[in-house]
């Protein structure tokens, strides 16, 4: 078996990274069901701690369930959610655990271990949820599409919406479409590199 890497060319490194940008505005262009689908196909692969995979996503169409979630968005975020083909609302699960039998085969114990520590368990929920919703920003790019990812809107009005038995707590919102008019804010600086990197 050929363990070898491939290297992504320029054009892929900009699609995903140095080119990409969040998305304030997007065009009519559907967004197709199997569109969102394979989004979440290609970023399921990413590694989670355990392989635990807490994370949930709920796509919004537009019509009754976008009305619902526009009450909760910020003030700022609102008309881009309202003009967005798509919407997801990402979510961890808090039971997340009680799949790990089935994702983590060789040490179901596991789910022994995190039915019975509540921070054990919310602490990993939340930090490999918000790693996955990383990855289903770049699985919104890697197929072609625009994100625009916002954490400005009331998390706890969202859960009562769309989440009311508890087990799912929403933690981010993207917009996902083409996109439209004047749809990028000027690119705001990075760190330099001595800034964030330390050798050894």
């Amino acid at each position: 078996m050929d363990r070898s890497l491939d290297l992504l060319d320029a054009k892929a490194k900009d699609l995903l990274f140095t080119g990409a940008r969040t998305a304030n505005t997007f065009a009519d262009t559907p967004v197709t069901d199997a569109e969102l689908s394979d989004i979440w196909e290609l970023a399921k692969w990413a590694p989670t701690s355990a392989n635990s995979q807490p994370l949930r996503v709920l796509y919004v169409r537009p019509g009754e369930g976008r009305d619902r979630l526009l009450k909760h968005m910020s003030e700022g975020n609102r008309a881009k959610t309202a003009a967005a083909p798509a919407v997801a609302v990402l979510a961890m699960d808090t039971r997340f655990h009680e799949h790990i039998p089935t994702v983590l085969p060789f040490r179901p114990e596991l789910k022994d271990v995190f039915a019975a520590d509540d921070a054990k368990r919310t602490g990993t929920a939340i930090f490999n949820a918000t790693l996955q919703a990383g990855y289903f920003i770049l699985a919104v790019r890697a197929h072609g599409l625009a994100a625009g990812p916002m954490a400005g809107f009331d998390p706890a009005g969202v859960d009562a919406e769309f989440f009311p038995d508890g087990r799912y707590r929403s933690i981010l919102v993207v917009n996902i479409g083409h996109p439209g008019e004047n749809p990028w804010f000027g690119r705001l600086p990075r760190l330099e590199h001595d800034d964030v990197v330390q050798w050894v």
